[in-house]
């Protein structure tokens, strides 16, 4: 169905009946059910000859050009009405421009967010009210590829997501329609939450006494928050804990803060990966061996991880990977508590607290038969989900400062001015590492770059090799990243400092604009102007050596 869809109804309503005194027209329009085909209809009208009206095969009426001028001029009042009822409801700020750059639509949303009344924009240039390099609704006239979901500020102070796309007809650009949704709001929430966060930390080094072990898993999102609740809860007891969630999302961190808040935190903490180690090599790790047990193995022997464990804790992580023979073993040592050593005669006696954790749902490895369900049953004591990151978006800001703080002290670095933009870019990152790839991207951002604020665009840069997801993080509004715009393709991944190659392509490009340009290489325009004075050329000068008659910005 089309913009314009018109009923029988409608369409009855306007036609001429037949009457002995009306000749049948050579033009037809067969209607076969309520609604009718108004892209049809109005292809059969465009004769301007009257129209032979069919329904369900009998001739009914004719429809003259005057009578179709009428149905379209109501179907289009109809449209209007629906049209504006849309800007008036939309949650998001509407902006629809003609060809010509004149705002023909503006929603409600869009009156609240820029203070602008529908009557004194409408019929107007919509450059008139913002600065033109700032309008990425007016890049869609001169670049129509759509765009979805881009961070945008379209004035100081205002922060958007932008989506938008161009109008065609036949073709031919009609114009451009865009949608912003504000969120202003959220950028001061984390502007305060920067400073409140920072506040935080130096008030907990001035206090003394004990530390929540839970305080080394950051975040406030519900449902982490929840998990931390039931890891407490069951931290005191010795009951057999199963933690489960995606690669990275910190189920060691978890494991150690249930252990550290414990009865047995006086005691070892002990951690096996069952993916890391070669399953001819797993029972010799786990139970230990008596010397002489099989050719090279110590003389004296050597304790396993349930042995080093007695009085602590043992975190068997990927516990799905056990080998489907030794869990039968491990499932005595669950209900006995004791074990023998590989070529041992004499039974070990272990008093040791049991936390597994696993990537998969062990309920699906047992359907499929490759984990045992009696010894699904035991470790399933108290089982725990610990949410990946993409699910608690609202803790990446607290993460990003910790993970910063640490890393910066590690390297000897300072720490960085965070543009609104990196934390958009950041929350839009579908994060498959989870916390981790987290931590791993600002570590690599830390060593890498040498501003000191960061943007979208460094982050852009530095994951151009991250793979595909790493495309449509961030960047401009068709998704590319700076080097890519600039049609360079010597710009390899990672390029956090624009060399003088790339700095005169992005002012050539800009026709000499140093805040577009800066824009575009993904810096800001203070560090545009060190650049340009590191390479030996005074900005105020610049332009005449590039014959570009006066550079602005």
């Amino acid at each position: 169905m089309g913009i314009l869809w018109c009923s029988w109804e409608e369409l009855r309503t306007r036609m001429r009946p037949v009457s002995p005194d009306i000749a049948l027209p050579d033009a037809s329009l067969s209607v076969h059910s309520e609604e009718v085909d108004f892209d049809e209809l109005a292809e059969v009208c465009r004769s301007g000859e009257p129209v032979a009206i069919y329904k369900d095969g009998q001739w009914v009426g004719v429809l003259g050009p005057r009578e179709f001028t009428e149905l379209l001029l109501d179907l289009c009042r109809s449209q209007r009405a629906f049209f504006e009822q849309v800007l008036d409801i939309v949650q998001e700020a509407v902006t629809v421009i003609d060809r010509r750059g004149v705002v023909r639509g503006w929603s409600r949303t869009a009156e609240q967010i820029y203070d602008i009344p529908a009557q004194r924009i409408l019929g107007r240039p919509i450059d008139r009210f913002f600065q033109p390099e700032a309008l990425a609704v007016l890049r869609l006239l001169r670049d129509p590829k759509p765009v979805r979901q881009v961070y945008h500020a379209p004035r100081e102070n205002t922060h958007v997501l932008l989506s938008g796309g161009p109008a065609m007809v036949d073709g031919q650009m009609a114009g451009a329609v865009a949608s912003e949704k504000d969120i202003t709001q959220l950028v001061r929430m984390h502007q305060e939450l920067q400073r409140t966060y920072r506040q935080w930390m130096a008030d907990q080094q001035l206090r003394h006494g004990d530390r929540d072990p839970f305080d080394t898993i950051k975040g406030g999102s519900p449902r982490l928050l929840h998990a931390i609740r039931l890891a407490k809860k069951v931290a005191p007891t010795d009951a057999t804990v199963l933690l489960q969630g995606e690669s990275g999302v910190g189920k060691d961190l978890f494991a150690q803060a249930i252990h550290a808040a414990s009865r047995r935190s006086a005691g070892p903490f002990i951690a096996l990966n069952c993916a890391a180690i070669p399953g001819p090599l797993f029972e010799s790790e786990l139970f230990g061996y008596q010397g002489g047990a099989f050719t090279g193995a110590d003389r004296s022997g050597r304790p396993g991880k349930l042995e080093l464990a007695h009085g602590g804790t043992l975190f068997l992580d990927e516990i799905g990977e056990l080998p489907v023979e030794l869990q039968a073993k491990f499932l005595r040592v669950l209900q006995d508590q004791t074990f023998y050593r590989i070529g041992g005669t004499r039974p070990i006696q272990v008093n040791a607290r049991i936390i597994a954790a696993g990537n998969q749902p062990l309920e699906d490895l047992v359907a499929k038969g490759r984990f045992r369900e009696d010894l699904y049953y035991r470790l399933n004591v108290v089982r725990i989900f610990i949410p990946p990151l993409r699910e608690r978006l609202d803790d990446i800001p607290v993460l990003v400062e910790t993970f910063l703080e640490d890393l910066c002290a590690a390297y000897g670095r300072p720490a960085p001015h965070l543009e609104p933009d990196f934390l958009v870019a950041l929350m839009r990152h579908p994060w498959s590492g989870n916390v981790r790839e987290l931590r791993n991207v600002l570590e690599r951002l830390v060593v890498t770059v040498e501003d000191e604020s960061w943007n979208s665009g460094h982050l852009a840069m530095l994951l151009q090799a991250g793979g595909p997801e790493a495309g449509h993080l961030v960047g401009s509004p068709s998704g590319e990243t700076a080097p890519q715009r600039l049609g360079r393709p010597g710009a390899g991944p990672g390029t956090a400092r624009p060399d003088g190659e790339l700095i005169l392509e992005a002012l050539r490009k800009t026709g000499g604009n140093k805040a577009a340009a800066a824009r575009l290489l993904g810096i800001s325009r203070g560090t545009l102007y060190n650049r340009l004075r590191s390479l030996g050329l005074d900005p105020r000068a610049f332009d005449s050596a590039m014959g570009l008659g006066g550079l602005r910005g």
